[in-house]
């Protein structure tokens, strides 16, 4: 007969009870598969993705700044100037072009392949704009060059120094050149010229004291909505 007072409960069959050493290997295992994913993550969030993102553009034609800038009498004003109006001209036209490249003066292959597709034929070239805004920015260049003095390489870089041009990088998405938002996913900058997003000019017209009001309505227009 059982004695009614041994209140002993039997064992239960079943898995064993955790001890500390599976508890370890069991948390070893989840923090190497959050250093995996962790690690996956920046690959496809730094690598891969704006890999996928922009497309790659060569220029149709491969201009040298260098040698240009050694030969033409005003430097970089000779092809980029402000108009009477004081509109700026971005981006040299065909007729500019025309007056020193009517035909071929050496042997580049660039300035032949420039002449015979685009001087003869009459075409404008087709440049690939890197640092072209959105249609709802106006961007004064007289008011940046001419009454701020401000330098062309504050923005846009030593380009004037370069034998080749950058290889255009488009965003798939937006159409606009990667020099917008800049060479970092990150929209980091170290220099001046490597992004042209609103809030690197909103940062310089703080530093500069400049107003931050719109001229035509007095009001904080420019920075209401592009921050």
């Amino acid at each position: 007969m059982s004695n009614p007072s041994d209140t002993t409960q039997p064992e239960k069959s079943g898995s064993p009870a955790a001890t500390p050493e599976t508890e370890s290997n069991g948390g070893a295992v989840v923090i190497l598969f959050f250093i995996f994913g962790l690690a996956a993550s920046m690959v496809l969030g730094w690598v891969i993705f704006p890999t996928l993102l922009y497309s790659k553009k060569k220029q149709p034609v491969d201009f040298n700044h260098v040698l240009h800038v050694a030969e033409v009498e005003n430097g970089c004003q000779s092809c980029h100037f402000l108009r009477e109006d004081g509109t700026f001209s971005g981006r040299p036209t065909l007729e500019s072009c025309v007056t020193c490249h009517e035909s071929v003066l050496g042997v580049s292959e660039e300035e032949a392949h420039f002449v015979s597709q685009y001087v003869e034929k009459n075409r404008e070239v087709p440049w690939l704009v890197y640092s072209e805004q959105p249609d709802c920015v106006f961007f004064s260049h007289a008011a940046h060059i001419i009454n701020a003095k401000m330098d062309c390489v504050t923005c846009h870089g030593h380009i004037g120094e370069s034998e080749h041009l950058p290889i255009y990088e488009e965003n798939r998405i937006t159409g606009y050149s990667r020099n917008i938002w800049g060479k970092n996913i990150a929209g980091i900058a170290r220099n001046t010229w490597d992004r042209m997003k609103m809030d690197a000019c909103a940062d310089c017209h703080i530093r500069e004291n400049v107003r931050q009001s719109s001229i035509q309505t007095e009001k904080g227009g420019c920075f209401v909505c592009h921050k």
